[in-house]
C-alpha cells in the first residue's frame, strides 16, 4: 500500500493529494467539484492521481455535505422532543442583539418550527435525580407523527440529560423500535454533553438536520470505493482539527460540519513546526469563499462552541472566520457602489471567462483582465480561459462607472481585498494579536494571488506560499491525528473543589477515549491524552479553556494557584484584564485523546545551481499601471533564487502574483517567502 491521499472538496474545486511512500514525493491536482452528487468529484481526482485504489494504505477527506446543506437549509425536516413546560427553550432562545444598531434586526430562524416541538412528560433534577418518570406513551405518539409527518430524523433534548442521560436513551430506544434502526435519532447528551440547554437543543437539531445527508453521502463513497477495490478505512475530518473513521462519522456526524475549512488550519500548523514560525495567520481563498484561522504558538485556536448563521453548536472546533470573497465572487452595484460578494458564480456556470455561461464579473474575471492569470495553463492546463469573455463582463460594470475595463478590474480587486482585510482584522483583534507580529500563510486557489496586497494593506512584512497552495488543506489533512473529545460538567468554586475528585473524573475520560482509539485501530504506543478545564470568574456567565498540560496533579499541592494563574493571563490575553486573587469557578472538565497514524516526512526542495531560472516577461497591470512583469513556472524555481517583483508565479494549483517593491526566495522545504524591500 503504497500512497497516503487526502481530498478537500471546495465549492469549486476538489483537491487531492497523494504522498508516495516508496518515492518520498507529494503530487496534488484538482477536479471540478460536481455539486449535484460530490462523491462523482472526489473520484475523478482519485482516478487522476492513484491508477490503483489498492495501492492506497491511507485515505482522508474533507466534506462540506453538512455544512451545504444547512447552508443551503435543505436537510431533512427534524421533529424536537423537548421536556414539558420548557419546550420553548429553542424557540426563546437568546436575548442579546448581535447587531446594535441594525433596525431591521431579527433573531436566528430555528431549524425547527414551533409547531414540531413536542412536550414530552418526565423531570430529570439538575442534580441527575429523577423527579418524573418519562411518558412513553407520549414519546410512542411523537414516533407516529414523525411517521406521518414525513419527518427525517428527531432531535431529543431533556432537561439536565447531561447530568443523567437516562430518559434520553430509553426514548431513543423507544423511537428506533417505532421507526426503525436506521431512522436517525439525535440525542442532545451525545451531541453536546455539556451545561446550557439552549445550546445544547441547538447542537441536537443541527445534527439531526444534517446527520441523514451526511449518512448517506458516507454510505455512497464508502460503496463506490469499495468497488475500486480500497482496502483501507475511509477516515473524515473533524471541525476540530482531528480525523475518524467514516464509521464513527456516521455516529457522529455533527462533528464533521465544518471539516472541509479546517484542512488548511492543520497545514499551517505543520507549517509553523517545520519553518520554525509559531504564529501565523492563514488564509484561504477559494471560488466561493475566503476562510481565516490563526496559529499561536504552533497550535491552531480551538474553541469548545461555534455559530453557524447565528445558531449555536457545543463542539471543539478551530476558529475559522468566514467571508462570501472567492475567486468566483460576483461584482455587482448597489446604491451607486461597487459590492464583490458574497454572492457566487460557483463552479456552474462559474466566472464569465469559463465560457460555460456565465456573464457577470467576478474576482477571476477581473485578475485575468489585469494579466495576473495565465489563460492558457489555468488549474494546471485543465482549463483555458476567455480573456475576451472577462474583458466583456468587466466592461459592462465599468460602463456604468465611467472607468476604463483595466481601472473596474482592479477596483475590483480592491474591494474584494479591503473586504478580506477586514476579516483578518476581526479575528485577530478579537484575541487581541496583533497581524504584524505574524507571517501571512496563502493557500486556496486564488489565495496566493491577493496575498501580498493584503499583507501590504495590514503591514504584515512577510507572506508565505506553501507547496501545492490550491490543495494546502489537502495537504493539511495528511498531517493530522485521530481525535476523539469527551467533556464532563464540572461545577466547583476553587474553595470546594476536590482534586481527587477531579484527577478520578479525568482518568475516567481518558479511558474511555483511549478505549475508543483501540476501536479506531489505533496502536496502544500511539494512544495519547490532553486535559483542559473551562474556568470563569465566580458569577461570570462566559469561559476560557484552560489547558492542563504541565499542570501539577488536580490532587497535588499548588494546583489551584497553577490554575488561577494560567486563567488570569489567557484573561488578560484575550480581555485586556485579570484579577489574580478573586475567586474562580470550575464548569467542564475536557479530555481530548489522539492516535497517531503517523505523517509523511518534509520533502526537502532542491538548491538551484545557479542564480538563473527559465522565465519570460509579460505586461501584468499594479497601481493602474502596464509593468513588464516575471513570468515563471514554480517547477522552475528551487532554494537559492532570488528575484524582485512585479512577478507571476505559475502551477497547477494555484498562482502567485508579486508586486512592485517585493521580493522573492524559496526555503528549505520548498515554501515562496515573499518580503517587502522596506522590511529586509
Amino acid at each position: 500500500m503504497r500512497y497516503r491521499v487526502s481530498m478537500d472538496i471546495g465549492g469549486t474545486f476538489t483537491d487531492v493529494v497523494t504522498y508516495d511512500q516508496d518515492q518520498g514525493v507529494f503530487a496534488a491536482t484538482k477536479a471540478s467539484t460536481t455539486p449535484g452528487n460530490l462523491s462523482e468529484g472526489v473520484l475523478v481526482g482519485l482516478d487522476a492521481v492513484v491508477e490503483r485504489p489498492a495501492d492506497i494504505g491511507f485515505l482522508v477527506h474533507g466534506t462540506t455535505q453538512g455544512l451545504n446543506a444547512f447552508l443551503e437549509r435543505r436537510g431533512v425536516p427534524v421533529l424536537l422532543l423537548a421536556t414539558a413546560g420548557v419546550e420553548d427553550t429553542y424557540h426563546i432562545a437568546r436575548g442579546p442583539r448581535t447587531r446594535l444598531y441594525d433596525l431591521h434586526y431579527r433573531k436566528p430562524v430555528p431549524l425547527v418550527p414551533r409547531r414540531d416541538v413536542v412536550g414530552i412528560g418526565g423531570r430529570i433534577a439538575a442534580d441527575g435525580t429523577e423527579l418524573t418518570p418519562l411518558d412513553e406513551a407520549a414519546v410512542r405518539a411523537a414516533a407516529r407523527r414523525a411517521r406521518a409527518g414525513g419527518h427525517g430524523a428527531i432531535a431529543v433534548a431533556f432537561l439536565f440529560s447531561y447530568k443523567n442521560p437516562a430518559h434520553e436513551l430509553r426514548a431513543r430506544e423507544i423511537l428506533l423500535d417505532e421507526l426503525g434502526e436506521d431512522f436517525t435519532v439525535s440525542v442532545s447528551h451525545e451531541a453536546a454533553k455539556e451545561w446550557r440547554e439552549y445550546e445544547r437543543t441547538s447542537s441536537a437539531v443541527i445534527e439531526g438536520y444534517t446527520g441523514p445527508i451526511v449518512r448517506r453521502y458516507l454510505v455512497d463513497l464508502e460503496r463506490r470505493l469499495a468497488a475500486r477495490e480500497l482496502g483501507v478505512p475511509l477516515h473524515v475530518m473533524q471541525s476540530s482539527g482531528g480525523i475518524l473513521t467514516a464509521e464513527s462519522a456516521r455516529r457522529r456526524p455533527l462533528q464533521t460540519l465544518l471539516s472541509g475549512p479546517v484542512g488548511g488550519a492543520i497545514a499551517c500548523a505543520e507549517l509553523a513546526r517545520q519553518a520554525g514560525r509559531p504564529n501565523l495567520i492563514g488564509i484561504d481563498m477559494g471560488g466561493t469563499s475566503f476562510d481565516v484561522s490563526l496559529i499561536v504558538d504552533g497550535e491552531p485556536d480551538v474553541s469548545a462552541e461555534a455559530k453557524l448563521e447565528g445558531l449555536p453548536m457545543l463542539m471543539s472546533v478551530v476558529n475559522i472566520h468566514t467571508v462570501g470573497a472567492g475567486g468566483g465572487s460576483v461584482a455587482w452595484v448597489e446604491a451607486g457602489g461597487l459590492r464583490v460578494g458574497p454572492r457566487s458564480a460557483g463552479a456552474r456556470p462559474g466566472p464569465a471567462c469559463y465560457g460555460r455561461g456565465g456573464t457577470e464579473p467576478t474576482v477571476t474575471d477581473a485578475n485575468l483582465v489585469l494579466g495576473r492569470i495565465d489563460a492558457d495553463g489555468f488549474a494546471g492546463g485543465q482549463m483555458t480561459l476567455d480573456t475576451g469573455l472577462a474583458g466583456a463582463a468587466v466592461a459592462g460594470i465599468a460602463e456604468r462607472f465611467g472607468l476604463s475595463p483595466t481601472a473596474m478590474a482592479e477596483g475590483i480587486c480592491d474591494v474584494a481585498n479591503a473586504r478580506m482585510a477586514q476579516a483578518i482584522r476581526t479575528i485577530t483583534v478579537s484575541r487581541g494579536i496583533e497581524p504584524r507580529d505574524s507571517a501571512l500563510v496563502a493557500f486556496g486557489g486564488a489565495g496566493p494571488m491577493h496575498a501580498v496586497f493584503l499583507a501590504r494593506e495590514l503591514g504584515i512584512a512577510e507572506t508565505v506560499v506553501p507547496r501545492f497552495p490550491g490543495a494546502f488543506s489537502a495537504w493539511g489533512m495528511l498531517q493530522t491525528r485521530i481525535r476523539q473529545d469527551y467533556t464532563e460538567p464540572y461545577f466547583f468554586l476553587d474553595a470546594d473543589l476536590d482534586g481527587a475528585d477531579m484527577a478520578a473524573t479525568l482518568a475516567r475520560l481518558e479511558r474511555e477515549g483511549l478505549d475508543a482509539l483501540a476501536h479506531e485501530g489505533v496502536p496502544g504506543d500511539r494512544r495519547s491524552a490532553s486535559h483542559s478545564v473551562d474556568v470563569r470568574y465566580a458569577a461570570q456567565e462566559y469561559t476560557i479553556t484552560v489547558p492542563l498540560t504541565g499542570a501539577a496533579e488536580p490532587a497535588g499541592e499548588g494546583f489551584l494557584g497553577v490554575l488561577a494563574e494560567r486563567f488570569a493571563a489567557l484573561h488578560e490575553s484575550r480581555y485586556g484584564h485579570a484579577n489574580l486573587g478573586a475567586p474562580i469557578e470550575l464548569v467542564t472538565l475536557r479530555t481530548a485523546t489522539f492516535g497517531d497514524l503517523g505523517r509523511p516526512e518534509p520533502q526537502r526542495w532542491p538548491t538551484a545551481t545557479g542564480p538563473e531560472f527559465p522565465h519570460r516577461i509579460r505586461t501584468v497591470v499594479f497601481d493602474g499601471a502596464p509593468r513588464e512583469s516575471i513570468v515563471v513556472r514554480r517547477d522552475d524555481l528551487f532554494v537559492g533564487h532570488t528575484f524582485d517583483g512585479p512577478a507571476v508565479i505559475v502551477e497547477d494549483t494555484a498562482t502567485t502574483v508579486v508586486p512592485p517593491d517585493h521580493t522573492v526566495r524559496l526555503d528549505d522545504i520548498g515554501s515562496l517567502l515573499i518580503r517587502r524591500k522596506d522590511s529586509q
